[in-house]
């Protein structure tokens, strides 16, 4: 299952890459800037999906595998049961594969538990950002309104081209 945050980043990371090279053609510093800080805010986003996904998935894949350990060392146990020494040493193993598995666990939940940090802080310096870009990009349409009406129409244009391609 693919993490929302995955599909969100790569929608910002898209917009801000198209507002900065916008920026860059209209000689805009801010746009150009404003874009490539959408851009990266977008990809950070993605970047914690991502995490988010890979720890979902590690920590699955360590259950997995600890059940299927226990199973066998359960069988095993069962199969042996006869002989007082092979049972103590069965369950001394069963032992250390419960206690292998919980430390497994912990790891797996404390390297999520950073991932998502990293990523959280990552996406609210993004997401300050790109309010600062916003708050920006208002100033210079309120101050120069036929020009943002101009870059309008050239993006409407440019993604029209995009989309319909040339015929």
């Amino acid at each position: 299952m693919v993490d929302t945050d995955r599909i969100t980043g790569a929608a910002k990371e898209l917009g801000g890459k198209v507002q900065g090279t916008v920026g860059d053609l209209t000689g805009s510093k801010r746009d150009s800037l404003e874009g490539r800080a959408r851009e990266a805010q977008g990809a950070a986003e993605t970047l914690y999906g991502q995490a988010k996904d890979t720890v979902r998935d590690a920590a699955e894949h360590v259950a997995d595998t600890a059940r299927e350990i226990g199973g066998r060392v359960r069988d095993t146990v069962g199969n042996l049961i006869d002989s007082d020494d092979v049972e103590d040493r069965a369950r001394r193993a069963q032992g250390a594969a419960g206690d292998t598995y919980d430390r497994a666990e912990r790891s797996v939940r404390r390297a999520g538990r950073e991932a998502y940090d990293r990523a959280e802080d990552a996406y609210e310096t993004g997401g300050r950002s790109l309010r600062q870009g916003g708050r920006e990009v208002s100033h210079q349409v309120a101050e120069h309104p036929v020009a943002a009406l101009l870059v309008a129409g050239l993006l409407g244009y440019g993604l029209g081209l995009l989309i319909h391609g040339r015929d």
